[in-house]
């Protein structure tokens, strides 16, 4: 046990004192953890020994994901997001539910021995985004406002809409009884996730900053626990929806968003704690994920597995986008970019705990099929994200200037 904390410990301290460069190369952070976990692990040379049960790991990864929605949403423009919701709105009611589809169709035509159920549940697990690998992007100030705040806002909210998607079709998987037909259950749990998620995230969030502001205008907080204040709502919106059985991920994002509106200009100052903690979580989490997941299943990466997760990553995510985004105005490269831009991460591998507790046929290949896509998803996309950021920047300013008169 303290030899793993040594080792973590250390880790985390060099790159911590790295950071700032290596945000200025295509390698990102998570791509660097989850290479250092898989080399440190049992698979290679073995001086790191994470056994982790898949509740601990489930834990980690939520955690990590709320406070990274509600800080992320906290730092939102909402002046840009309202003026361009069109972008994140045709990603989330018209992209959304395509990528799910057209997963289900390529699934059909690669996997043999699974059925609608579990293409629709391993489709579902993988058109969830994670804001947390998407971060290099979102806060690549290079990029356009409307691009950012619209890649902020689809990783947000579709974890929330995927969760009742999900259980659905585990329980036409599992065969469970559903009373008043398949319609009524998928339209019951959407509007019970999403509609506790808002509940809990704006309540508990507006009576907290309310309760900041009261007590900050009295000197009865210091500023040291100021900043756990942020840290401490995210967490408490995240856990609270989900044991009302609400979305929690709804719940930390529209938590984030109504936290930064009222704070304004001092939302920097108040989450600035909260990301240092997120990025300490997502350090562990995408270590571990090396060292004890892909290490794991490495051996069960099929032809089968590995031509699947490339066009989930692909095909199957970014012409639904393309599709979607048609008529809204975008630019071709603006939808290929927002299409890319769709990284696989803690979401999916909370989606892929869930599942496995069922015991499904085919469970063997969804796990690997969706551990398979995470691992590529945090080389291909942490590769990609600076150049691509820095590419689709140029190309917009020299769009701009075309379109400007002579």
């Amino acid at each position: 046990m303290y030899e793993n904390v040594a080792v973590l410990a250390l880790f985390a301290f060099l790159y911590s004192i790295v950071a700032r460069g290596m945000e200025r190369t295509p390698v990102n952070g998570a791509l660097v953890f989850t290479v250092f976990g898989l080399l440190a692990g049992p698979v290679f040379l073995g001086f790191l020994d994470i056994s982790v049960s898949q509740e601990g790991l489930r834990y980690v990864a939520d955690f990590t994901l709320a406070l990274v929605l509600f800080i992320d949403a906290a730092n939102a423009n909402l002046r840009v997001l309202k003026s361009e919701s069109r972008i994140p709105r045709r990603m989330l009611l018209i992209g959304l539910p395509l990528v799910i589809g057209f997963g289900v169709l390529a699934g059909a035509l690669v996997f043999d021995g699974l059925g609608i159920y579990e293409l629709a549940i391993l489709a579902t697990m993988l058109a969830a985004t994670d804001a947390a690998l998407g971060k290099a992007v979102v806060a690549n100030k290079a990029v356009p406002a409307r691009i950012r705040e619209g890649l902020n806002a689809e990783s947000g909210l579709n974890d929330g809409l995927c969760v009742p998607i999900l259980f659905t079709f585990l329980a036409l998987a599992t065969g469970a009884q559903i009373e008043g037909g398949n319609i009524t259950l998928a339209v019951t749990l959407v509007a019970r996730e999403v509609g506790i998620g808002l509940l809990v995230g704006l309540g508990l969030t507006g009576l907290g900053t309310y309760l900041i502001k009261f007590c900050w205008e009295r000197d009865w907080i210091s500023k040291v626990w100021l900043q756990v204040t942020a840290v401490a709502l995210a967490l408490a919106c995240f856990a609270l929806a989900q044991s009302l059985h609400g979305s929690g991920y709804i719940a930390a994002f529209v938590g984030g968003l109504l936290f930064g509106s009222i704070a304004k200009e001092e939302t920097h100052e108040l989450v600035m704690a909260g990301e240092g903690a997120a990025e300490t979580f997502a350090l562990i989490t995408w270590v571990v994920f090396g060292a004890a997941v892909v290490g794991q299943f490495y051996d069960y990466f099929t032809w089968q597995v590995v031509v699947y997760s490339l066009l989930s990553l692909t095909v199957i995510r970014m012409l639904p986008m393309f599709l979607a985004l048609t008529g809204t105005g975008e630019s071709r490269d603006g939808k290929l970019f927002l299409g890319w831009f769709g990284p696989r991460g803690l979401a999916s591998i909370v989606f892929l705990i869930i599942v496995l507790s069922e015991d499904l046929p085919g469970s063997g290949t969804l796990a690997a099929t969706v551990v398979c896509t995470v691992a590529l998803s945090v080389l291909l996309h942490g590769l990609t994200a600076n150049p691509l950021s820095a590419w689709f920047a140029k190309r917009s300013n020299e769009n701009q200037g075309d379109n400007e008169p002579a």
